[in-house]
């Protein structure tokens, strides 16, 4: 079974590094907030995943392998959940192992952890879930679902070379900052250049990549819906295989751009922030 684990994430290599996906890691230091306390130990611990020969050859390790799986193949795996058309890797790249796009290598030392958006204290169940109902535009899987085990179990074993307290410097997505307003006309040019080859001129998705508003795309309330964060994202990872080939202006365009298109809304969206705080970039 460890051998199948391998020779999946093998494949997907292959197929990202033939259609010029998979961009060399670059880890920044500056990311997106966690919305909980600052975690200082001393310890300064450094990205290093554990290699798929780690996974025990039991009942464990097939959970993590489920886990996997579902990252990878959300619409297959996680089907009754989703409401679009994305899989969780579309964001976390690379099925958690790129630091540029939301790794969840170290995620689970950081939690639980007070979230100022629920403002309420959180568990990675709870965090998982949060992104099937905004990012996935779908529901929660049940407390004691075995899909929702396989995911924190995916994420613990990527997470055990990280020391408990440590900050995991490159959590979320290194930010990026912009000296103007963003432009989102000049953002439809970009996406016409830089961008239709792979999401489509109507911005709905290929068979390479998703699709970026409608329907079939993140709601809202979800984080890629906030300008900063999609241009930053984008900044870093877009085109896939040419990250950090656009600039911050052009990535702070093109994000306006995107999420200035229609899109599924989050009525659970009136809960957010009780005790205010909010981004000024959440769009409602």
């Amino acid at each position: 079974m460890c051998g199948h684990m391998i020779a999946g994430i093998a494949v997907v290599s292959v197929l990202s590094v033939a259609t010029g996906c998979i961009p060399p890691p670059r880890v920044a230091s500056s990311h997106e907030p966690a919305g909980g306390a600052d975690r200082d130990s001393g310890v300064d611990p450094l990205f290093a995943p554990p290699s798929p020969e780690t996974i025990p050859g039991d009942q464990r390790g097939d959970q993590i392998r489920l886990g996997y799986m579902i990252v990878v193949n959300t619409q297959e795996y996680g089907k009754r959940y989703v409401g679009n058309a994305l899989n969780c890797t579309n964001c976390h790249l690379d099925a958690g192992l790129n630091p540029n796009a939301a790794s969840f290598v170290g995620i689970s030392v950081l939690y639980p952890e007070y979230r100022a958006r629920a403002d309420r204290r959180m568990s990675l169940a709870d965090r998982i879930n949060e992104c099937f109902e905004r990012s996935m535009n779908g529901r929660a899987l049940p407390p004691d679902s075995l899909k929702l085990a396989a995911v924190v179990a995916y994420i613990d074993w990527l997470s055990q070379n990280v020391p408990p307290g440590s900050a995991v410097p490159w959590r979320g997505i290194p930010r990026i900052t912009s000296t103007r307003q963003p432009d989102p006309i000049n953002g439809k040019n970009v996406f016409a250049k830089k961008c239709v080859f792979c999401h489509g001129s109507d911005g709905q998705g290929t068979m390479t990549a998703p699709p970026l508003w409608g329907p079939r795309s993140y709601n809202i309330a979800a984080g890629m819906a906030r300008v900063g964060v999609a241009a930053s994202f984008i900044k870093g990872n877009m085109p896939r295989g040419w990250g950090w080939s656009v600039t911050d202006d052009e990535a702070f365009d093109v994000s306006a751009y995107v999420n200035s298109q229609p899109r599924p809304d989050f009525p659970d969206k009136v809960y957010d922030w009780p005790k205010g705080g909010k981004p000024a970039d959440v769009p409602y």
